[in-house]
């Protein structure tokens, strides 16, 4: 995974070069399940779309277990996969596919940062605000483990996270103190 000092040298100059693994697949059409299951399997993974039948993931030992996983799934399912180590001939390529998983990705944390920041308005009961953060941190990690070439909507997710979780405390404390025999 590419950490968040990368990602700034990537939008200020020139990225490090990036190897790739590459699927290349075509899935049946019928049935849909299986086709389905590998699109969301691909989009939970934060692929880079390049084209039909076409992603990439920055390589590393994770990613290319998760994208061998993939195409043993489509060939079960009586379509043709080939994965490729690849790496961008240019670097403006390159660093238009970083950003564009960045950019992905900084969409999702917004998101996330949005719904944690609503969360805190509407807190009501401590139950609700455990859920609520509960369900909040799930999302955040799963958004990180598809975060490889981290933006800086990252910590602005993790920080309203962090005010709903100061606000569930803040909550809790007096209705704690409250119960508490004197």
């Amino acid at each position: 995974m590419v950490d968040s000092r990368n990602y700034v040298t990537m939008v200020t100059s020139e990225p490090p070069e990036v190897d790739w693994v590459t699927l290349v697949y075509r899935v049946p059409r019928q049935p849909s399940t299986p086709r389905i299951a590998i699109w969301r399997r691909l989009r939970a993974l934060g692929v880079a779309q390049l084209g039909d039948g076409v992603v990439a993931l920055p390589q590393d030992a994770r990613t290319r277990e998760h994208l061998e996983w993939v195409a043993d799934r489509v060939i079960e399912a009586g379509g043709s996969a080939l994965l490729l180590r690849s790496r961008a001939l240019s670097r403006m390529d390159e660093r238009a596919m970083a950003q564009a998983m960045a950019q992905a990705r900084a969409d999702e944390y917004r998101h996330l940062a949005d719904l944690a920041s609503e969360t805190v308005a509407l807190v009501t009961t401590p139950s609700e605000a455990t859920r609520a953060l509960k369900r909040l941190r799930k999302e955040l990690r799963a958004i990180q483990r598809r975060d490889y070439f981290p933006p800086p909507q990252r910590d602005v997710a993790w920080a309203a996270i962090e005010r709903l979780a100061d606000t569930l405390a803040t909550v809790q404390a007096p209705a704690t103190s409250e119960a508490s025999p004197s």
